[in-house]
């Protein structure tokens, strides 16, 4: 099958990918897609694998290994490594204040007539007591 995209390192980043699959303290995704991108590099010298290849003997996807592929052309080694980040922000409903009200409450003794606290109980609570609106 033809590669759409082309993975071609630098000695510096083959030098680089090499080390940090050597050290071994990384998270596990980001070891698999170093070993991805060695595997795929197609420079002088490398070893240029299919992505058949890689799958068999990382025990990969073929998806992953197209995907890595092309976040490295796309946007080079630290796109390629590392995961993305969130496009979307999440609203905060409690701050730290109501937080701790919320551990504390949830800490202490349940209603009468329930065995433990609920989400719904911890909700209707916090309206109850003016802590949050809804």
């Amino acid at each position: 099958m033809n590669k759409k995209y082309f993975v071609k390192l630098t000695s510096e980043e083959r030098s680089y990918l090499e080390k940090l699959v050597s050290s071994g303290n990384n998270p596990a995704r980001k070891l698999r897609r170093a070993r991805i991108l060695l595997k795929s590099d197609s420079s002088e010298g490398g070893p240029n694998w299919t992505s058949e290849a890689i799958c068999e003997a990382l025990d990969v996807h073929f998806a992953t290994v197209t995907n890595v592929r092309k976040a490295f052309a796309e946007g080079g080694l630290e796109k390629a490594l590392n995961r993305k980040k969130p496009e979307r922000e999440y609203e905060h409903r409690l701050d730290g204040n109501a937080e701790a009200h919320l551990i504390t409450l949830a800490c202490s003794d349940a209603p009468e007539g329930y065995e433990r606290w609920t989400l719904r109980l911890l909700q209707d609570r916090f309206v109850k007591l003016e802590i949050v609106k809804s």
